[in-house]
């Protein structure tokens, strides 16, 4: 096991470097170091000479990737932009936004109420969509499988702007029983996070169910579950010890995908209920285009579904014996 993490990590940093040059060269062909200046000091009655310190104190007065006027070979590659911005990122020294403000303390106080609003959406969530999907699969061939399937499709169809809007006008306005948006430190937070918490959930019931629900089905179709029912197993007992149990594979993957959302944050829930977390930062990293700010959150979401593909991995081996890490 020890040495499939080390192999893990080492396939790791080729992947994060891609994903950083990629990044690196998206933002770059829409700007230029002089336009992130403008963009900072004010587009208008702006001279050359602040432009040139502003990139001077930022670091971007160099060449983008390569540095012609430098002596040696190897200067001419480290003493540019991509470089010395680059190097940093693997060190988790995130360095400066533009405008001056410590990226990684942001990110420190920042990532709370994206988890305030994201660990109790994923816990819930996927407790109410494994419970909904084996109701159904209980039920299976009946007009309560019927009718469940015609919800979840129900809910898929629907936007969840629409979940988000009508949940802030009926309970918020209307209703008055947590505000519409807004956030605070403490226990004070469940009053702001409990609604977009309960949006976040109905609004996955839809398609998390549904899946599942094939998942269930397509496990209790199999011989090792007739012969469980063969052997006088209660159907609740097949569905929990059997069905659930070999169906965990396929749903740890799924719960991977999510899992930088966990510390990044939802972009339009925080954006819409005021929350400031990592998701509204990037938001507004993207609008100022402030690369140092964009260029760490794509880094760090990077390394989170790495670690979440190595976790999802090593789970594997909790509810699987037949998985190994050995080779």
């Amino acid at each position: 096991m020890f040495a499939y993490i080390v192999r893990r990590i080492l396939y790791a940093f080729p992947i994060l470097m891609g994903v950083n040059a990629l990044t690196f060269a998206l933002f770059f062909m829409v700007n230029t170091p002089d336009d992130m200046a403008r963009m900072q000091l004010g587009t208008k009655h702006v001279t050359q000479v602040s432009v040139d310190a502003w990139k001077e104190a930022r670091g971007y007065d160099k060449a983008l990737l390569w540095e012609s006027d430098a002596e040696s070979f190897t200067n001419k590659a480290t003493e540019t932009i991509f470089f010395e911005k680059s190097l940093s990122l693997f060190m988790f020294d995130f360095g400066q936004a533009d405008d001056g403000r410590n990226i990684g303390q942001d990110i420190k106080t920042r990532m709370w109420p994206s988890l305030a609003i994201a660990v109790p959406t994923l816990v819930i969530g996927l407790m109410v969509n494994i419970t909904f999907a084996l109701l159904m699969v209980f039920f299976r061939a009946s007009y309560i499988d019927l009718g469940g399937v015609i919800l979840c499709v129900v809910i898929m169809s629907i936007s969840s702007l629409f979940y988000i809007i009508g949940g802030q006008f009926l309970v918020g306005k209307l209703m008055q029983l947590v505000p519409i948006s807004g956030y605070s430190d403490g226990f004070s937070a469940i009053k702001f996070v409990l609604l977009p918490v309960v949006i976040g959930v109905i609004s996955g019931i839809g398609g998390g169910s549904r899946w599942y629900r094939t998942l269930f089905l397509e496990e209790a179709s199999k011989d090792y579950v007739r012969t469980a029912r063969a052997k006088g197993f209660s159907e609740l007992q097949v569905l929990f010890k059997h069905v659930l149990k070999n169906a965990m594979i396929p749903i740890l993957t799924g719960v991977v995908v999510v899992l930088p959302t966990l510390f990044m944050g939802s972009l339009i829930i925080e954006s819409f209920f005021g929350i400031p977390g990592l998701g509204s930062y990037t938001i507004d990293a993207i609008q100022a285009q402030d690369f140092a700010i964009v260029r760490a959150m794509v880094f760090l979401g990077s390394v989170l579904y790495i670690v979440g593909l190595v976790l999802t991995d090593l789970s594997y081996t909790l509810v699987d014996p037949r998985v190994s890490m050995d080779n």
